[in-house]
């Protein structure tokens, strides 16, 4: 029953990545000027910035534009709770949402950092979570959902690969207690329940470590 259910599950995000291809309507060099703001956490190149032992802040530079403006519509209504984030998403427009996503879209992909101290076996299970999963436990690969090689895949599936360590941690945390969940059809809550913290930090830590595109 439940392989059925994690079959299906695939198979709703395959369609939803295919189905959020169309290009989003900004304009980047607007999107840079209302994107001075988030410079203090996000950094003036996109990259963010992973704080070990505390609220690490994403790189959103060459995320997918639909993925990032989606964000910001959740934050701004609730949907996806972000104490920090939430007065920053209240003061832009719809088309200040826009722009800034657009903006972070095109900027080059920064790499990510926090995985440098994992040992061999840690990385060695959190490449095995994220490429191959965990069947045993009904834990998905990473890869199945967030596309080839990790690098993300359509609106509602952003490139993990690359990402802060920290933030990744922080975000699986956060879908297995319920705090997050702003996915479709609740994918990361049925992914992320099933794992432990040794299970988080491993692939965090090697998702971290591989090329940001």
């Amino acid at each position: 029953m439940i392989i059925k259910r994690l079959i299906v599950l695939m198979a709703t995000a395959l369609s939803l990545a295919i189905s959020s291809a169309s290009a989003l309507e900004g304009n980047a060099e607007a999107g840079k000027q209302a994107a001075v703001t988030c410079v203090a956490c996000h950094q003036a190149n996109g990259g963010g910035m992973n704080i070990a032992g505390g609220e690490s802040w994403p790189a959103l530079a060459g995320l997918d534009a639909n993925y990032l403006y989606k964000q910001l519509q959740d934050m701004k209504s609730g949907q996806r709770n972000s104490p920090t984030m939430t007065a920053f998403a209240n003061m832009l427009s719809d088309q200040q949402k826009k722009d800034v996503a657009v903006y972070y879209s095109q900027l080059p992909a920064v790499q990510g950092n926090g995985g440098e101290k994992a040992t061999k076996e840690e990385l060695a299970h959190g490449e095995k979570l994220a490429l191959s999963g965990d069947w045993d436990r009904y834990i998905v690969p990473c890869k199945s959902c967030h596309g080839p090689d990790n690098q993300g895949a359509g609106a509602n599936f952003p490139g993990i690969a690359g990402q802060h360590a920290g933030y990744i941690e922080d975000q699986l945390r956060a879908w297995k207690s319920g705090k997050r969940n702003n996915d479709p059809q609740n994918l990361m809550l049925a992914i992320a329940e099933r794992m432990n913290d040794k299970d988080i930090r491993a692939v965090a830590a090697w998702l971290s470590r591989q090329p940001a595109q």
